[in-house]
């Protein structure tokens, strides 16, 4: 190796390490955009309205939520939710939480009504599944006993 090539090298990588600390490399373009008051809001009905700016949902019984009755850790509940209605989105709040919102996804077209995860309970709580499909919003909702929370408590 000739001794220009490894000075360039060293000073080429000792600048991308400045800039990489200093931040200016982070990926922020290609970071997912997230509705970040929707997760902030207190209350439900504030997480709806920044969702989707309505929080007028009617009960539908096209919705399934498997969940289990009882949780022993509420740090780890798998839920799944699956709907036959043409989703666009597929949120799930719970309402005893400091932060109702638990996740939201956005699914296309072709996508089929169904969402598997897992969320945590900080104690006995409704779970609200609300789907949008279009263009109204319909929910569902179950009941969860927590033994141990998952928030804390």
């Amino acid at each position: 190796m000739k001794r220009r090539t490894f000075l360039k090298g060293t000073v080429a990588g000792g600048m991308l390490g400045i800039a990489a600390s200093a931040g200016l490399l982070a990926p922020r373009m290609v970071l997912a955009a997230w509705p970040e008051s929707a997760f902030a809001a207190k209350t439900i009905d504030d997480a709806l309205n920044a969702l989707f700016s309505d929080t007028s949902h009617s009960e539908s019984s096209d919705i399934e939520i498997k969940a289990p009755d009882i949780a022993e850790n509420g740090a780890v509940v798998p839920i799944t939710v699956s709907t036959g209605m043409a989703a666009e989105t597929i949120s799930v709040l719970i309402q005893e939480n400091p932060s109702p919102l638990a996740c939201s996804f956005a699914l296309g077209g072709s996508t089929q009504g169904f969402v598997s995860t897992r969320v945590k309970m900080g104690k006995t709580s409704d779970l609200i599944a609300v789907v949008k499909s279009g263009g109204k919003l319909h929910s569902a909702k179950k009941t969860v006993k927590v033994t141990i929370g998952g928030c804390g408590g």
